[in-house]
């Protein structure tokens, strides 16, 4: 008998802020807490990951200033498009994140939204912060690299 393709339709929303401001240290995949309109509206696109982060409070992980926008067809039951939202991740892993998170200069910024087996999961960075000549430095090696891809392709 056939399986069933895990197809996804939805987008994944990526936060492509962080990996110019940030070093990625560690990726952390979670689950996440949603409201039945934010479900709908993630489905769809709208979210925006920009400012949001993450941190441990209470022995819980909480996600911070995600922005989800309201779904419009859900008039009455709709949700705040800025509220905190639990992650769900295993305890071991929140003592890990607890310890890692103690050293100066680290933090817990979400790389990407995105659906897996018809959940959405929010993938977690263990991050630290760039300086502004770390950031030059990155800027001038993918211009080295797409210049590189520019020879070998002239060549064929």
């Amino acid at each position: 008998m056939p399986k069933k393709h895990d197809e996804n339709f939805a987008p994944r929303i990526n936060n492509r802020r962080a990996l110019h401001d940030y070093f990625i240290e560690a990726k952390l995949e979670c689950g996440i807490v949603l409201q039945g309109s934010e479900v709908k509206s993630l489905r769809k696109g709208t979210a925006q990951l920009n400012d949001s982060f993450a941190r441990v409070e209470k022995g819980e992980l909480i996600l911070h200033n995600c922005h989800i926008d309201p779904y419009k067809e859900a008039t009455l039951f709709n949700h705040e498009p800025k509220r905190e939202r639990k992650l769900l991740v295993h305890k071991r892993e929140i003592r890990k994140l607890e310890g890692e998170l103690k050293l100066r200069g680290v933090t817990l910024i979400p790389l990407a939204i995105y659906f897996k087996g018809g959940r959405a999961k929010v993938e977690i960075g263990v991050a630290r912060g760039k300086q502004q000549h770390d950031k030059r430095e990155t800027i001038k090696r993918k211009e080295q690299d797409r210049e590189l891809r520019r020879a070998t392709m002239q060549r064929r």
